[in-house]
């Protein structure tokens, strides 16, 4: 008893104890031990190591086709001979094992005749890579609370460009950097003192810095939601460090170990594989959850939690939704995104966004896109302000998530209850039924639309603790 008081008490003293006025220093230890909770708490939840594993699954069968479309374009830009240290590198900790997978799959790629595969064959092989594709961006996407997939000729054609050009880029990143440091330049820069030291230094280093731009790199590109460089590069450090260690870790103790071939036998070599492969994405996705919370500190606030909001809290935020987008219509503001709402209401994107579908879905707001920039999604009124009632945003609110065995006209209530709900509804009806999102706009701003001045709102993206 004693310590689970104990443990609400720590939990209340670290989540909500204000930081704002104390030293950086406090702050920014504040922000890491939150940052550190929360993301240990979304792995112990199971979310992360799920997916983690279903991400191994779909690797092992994409893997060959992947590296066989991948050697196609390779070959045609002449710098295939790059792919098998690469896969050196990224199997160093299984050993000399690694070394053998390595051998077998370059052997197993290079055996493949993609030109003799027919147009089914071609189909299906790139069918495989484009499911691996999709399948992460669906890992990454619920980790950044993010509800939809990209628009299919947006997938197709950023799946393309990953599959035809990343290859190219990566790899001839990669011989050119062996190059240039193998160059009789270097070499000769290198017998000088003091810049010896600098380019070992710098070579030792090296490895580290392409993980760490790897990573960022994925973290941009493959959520679909607009991610800050600043929080992806965050969570890039941290998942390049932990790959590093993890992996010097593995080989020392796990892969160097003789139970596995003892206990496997023929199989200890693939099982290894796929325990490194499952550690590695579990890697990329937590580095991938820490650049989330440091791009939404906010959600930190709850410790990581799904928010649920109750049905007072739906209505507050449903109300307030509809009031700022009134407001940035009649000041003639750009329309807010759900972003610029979390950050002028104080709460988590995917808080507001729960609201934005309420009100979307009884065609209260509609989304605004902007051809010339594909992240911005402005909302605006789905009918006339004057005419959409504050009695209709209370119902979409009260009413979300209601259907097929949750309709309330399917359940059996009891009379004397439903005379209830009915007279509750008949009291919104009768207090707020003329009352319109235009009166609310209007009287919350403090003056006539039509002299309004457009003061700004504070649509600042949240700023994560330093």
């Amino acid at each position: 008893m004693e310590i689970a008081r104990l443990q609400d008490w720590a939990t209340h003293q670290l989540f909500y104890t204000e930081t704002a006025g104390r030293p950086w220093w406090v702050r920014l230890a504040f922000f890491l031990v939150r940052l550190a909770y929360a993301v240990i708490m979304d792995a112990a939840r199971g979310q992360l190591t799920l997916r983690a594993m279903g991400l191994v699954y779909t690797t092992l069968l994409s893997l060959v086709p992947l590296l066989a479309v991948s050697f196609s374009m390779l070959k045609a830009f002449g710098v295939h001979n790059q792919m098998e240290p690469m896969l050196d590198r990224l199997l160093a900790p299984l050993g000399p094992k690694g070394a053998e997978i390595t051998t077998k799959v370059v052997d197993f790629v290079e055996n493949i005749q993609v030109g003799v595969l027919g147009a089914l064959g071609m189909v299906l092989l790139l069918y495989t890579v484009i499911a691996l594709i999709q399948k992460i961006e669906q890992a990454f996407n619920a980790t950044w609370r993010v509800q939809r997939l990209r628009r299919f000729s947006q997938r197709f054609s950023d799946y393309l460009s990953v599959l035809l050009v990343g290859p190219v880029l990566v790899f001839s990143a990669l011989g050119l950097t062996a190059t240039v440091l193998g160059s009789e330049l270097v070499r000769s820069l290198a017998e000088i003192p003091g810049f010896g030291l600098l380019i070992t230094t710098a070579a030792k280093l090296l490895p580290y810095a392409l993980i760490i731009g790897a990573f960022t790199f994925v973290y941009i590109f493959v959520p679909n939601t607009r991610v800050h460089t600043v929080s992806a590069l965050f969570g890039a450090l941290v998942a390049g460090v932990l790959w590093q260690s993890t992996g010097w870790v593995f080989g020392s103790f796990i892969a160097g170990s003789t139970r596995y071939t003892a206990i496997y036998s023929a199989f200890a070599t693939l099982i290894l594989f796929m325990i490194w492969l499952y550690l590695s994405w579990l890697i990329l996705l937590i580095g991938a959850s820490v650049a989330y919370y440091h791009q939404h500190p906010r959600r930190l606030v709850v410790a990581g939690d799904e928010t649920r909001l109750s049905p007072a809290l739906m209505e507050r935020v449903a109300l307030s939704v509809m009031t700022l987008v009134a407001r940035a219509h009649y000041r003639r503001q750009p329309a807010m995104t759900p972003d610029d709402l979390a950050n002028a209401l104080g709460l988590p994107t995917d808080t507001v966004l729960e609201a934005v579908t309420a009100l979307s879905q009884r065609r209260l707001l509609a989304t605004l896109s902007d051809e010339a920039n594909e992240d911005y999604e402005g909302l605006v009124a789905g009918s006339p302000l004057e005419e959409t009632r504050v009695a209709e945003v209370l119902h979409a609110a009260r009413h979300y998530r209601e259907g097929g065995g949750l309709d309330p006209q399917s359940m059996a209530t009891p009379g004397v209850v439903a005379d209830y709900i009915d007279d509750v509804e008949a009291i919104i009806e009768e207090r707020f039924g003329r009352l319109t999102v235009r009166e609310l706009a209007v009287a919350d701003a403090g003056t006539d639309t039509e002299a309004a001045a457009p003061a700004p709102l504070n649509t600042d993206s949240e700023e994560p603790a330093s």
